[in-house]
């Protein structure tokens, strides 16, 4: 187990990867002529989505890297360095193409539900999302460790239903420049973040630089 202070950091890098507020215009744009009905199910769909991605990242993620061969040092710095571009992308006020391309933006408006893919999947739970999770994990083999970060998972589905659940009042009372803001702070969050994974994972795989 860890310090309470690590799990809050820990809940804190995943909110400001996640990002909910920052999604907002885009759930706004895929979602604009639904009914009230259709809304919250949306936002039922996205939450449930994130909430099951998230767990089931958390405890096969281990499995995943073993199939490949991959080493958590190794992992610390590709996913320090993936987290670290969409940090960029935050602190510019615009999507990283890691979690969506120009193409599959115009593509998701046509399709009738945009819950799992793509407002869950990859825009929410993308790349950033489920690398951090993995490292998260490999902080501590304990049940009691593993069960935190399932509640911090469960708490920031929430966090992402309760601010869907608002995005029409948001998108009517906060501006485009006030969502910006918000984004680059996140960013600038995620960066130092994305900073220590890289520089964890580059110790373990040069034991000499520690």
């Amino acid at each position: 187990m860890l310090d309470s202070a690590e799990y809050v950091k820990i809940f804190v890098g995943l909110l400001a990867i996640v990002n909910p507020v920052g999604a907002v215009p885009l759930f706004i744009a895929m979602t604009g002529g639904d009914s009230d009905q259709q809304l919250h199910r949306t936002v039922h769909q996205v939450a449930i989505s994130v909430l099951i991605i998230l767990l089931a990242t958390l405890f096969l993620g281990d499995m995943l890297l073993e199939f490949f061969g991959i080493s958590i040092a190794s992992f610390r710095v590709g996913g320090g360095i993936l987290i670290l571009l969409m940090a960029i992308a935050m602190l510019h006020a615009r999507t990283s193409s890691v979690r969506q391309t120009r193409e599959e933006a115009e593509e998701s408006i046509d399709r009738e539900s945009v819950g799992v893919v793509p407002l869950a999947m990859p825009l929410l739970a993308g790349p950033g999302a489920i690398s951090a999770v993995i490292m998260a994990a490999h902080r501590s083999d304990t049940l009691s460790h593993h069960l935190v970060i399932a509640l911090g998972i469960l708490l920031l589905s929430v966090v992402v239903w309760g601010v869907l659940r608002l995005a029409p009042w948001i998108a009517d009372h906060v501006s485009a420049t006030g969502i910006n803001i918000s984004t680059r702070i996140m960013g600038l969050v995620l960066a130092a973040i994305a900073v220590e994974f890289i520089a964890d994972g580059l110790k373990g795989l040069f034991p000499t630089l520690g």
